[in-house]
């Protein structure tokens, strides 16, 4: 068992493989991917998101991944190939090997969302309520 944060993302990180912007971009032109966007919802509220991404906390990811959990979200779907993201990497690499341990197969970790950007990946801005 991993004693330290940095063992942790070690473990993630040698199971989830890491893929760029553009291989994100082919494998969402190819269809039937989930892309999540793990950060926190004041990250999330201040940037925006990957286009098409579901938004699901770190903390709450067990939970709506797991079908057995009365949270779970349905477009959690061990079948589909699932891409991670964080604002860094590091959380959307332990957010990926958790999939991984509950039995997901095809889970990527694109990393940071800044990349995703300067990439100039497609991206949803939040809604402006005007309060």
């Amino acid at each position: 068992m991993a004693g330290s944060v940095k063992e942790m993302l070690a473990a993630a990180n040698a199971v989830v493989p890491k893929i760029t912007p553009d291989e994100a971009t082919q494998m969402m032109k190819n269809g039937g991917v989930l892309i999540v966007d793990v950060r926190d919802a004041p990250e999330l509220a201040s940037s925006g998101k990957v286009a098409g991404a579901v938004h699901v906390s770190r903390g709450m990811l067990e939970f709506r991944a797991d079908p057995e959990s009365p949270y779970h979200d349905k477009a959690f779907d061990k079948a589909k190939p699932v891409i991670l993201y964080c604002a860094s990497g590091g959380r959307s690499a332990l957010a990926a090997k958790v999939l991984k341990d509950f039995g997901y197969d095809r889970v990527y970790n694109l990393g940071a969302f800044k990349d995703w950007v300067a990439a100039g990946g497609a991206v949803e801005k939040p809604l402006d309520t005007g309060m």
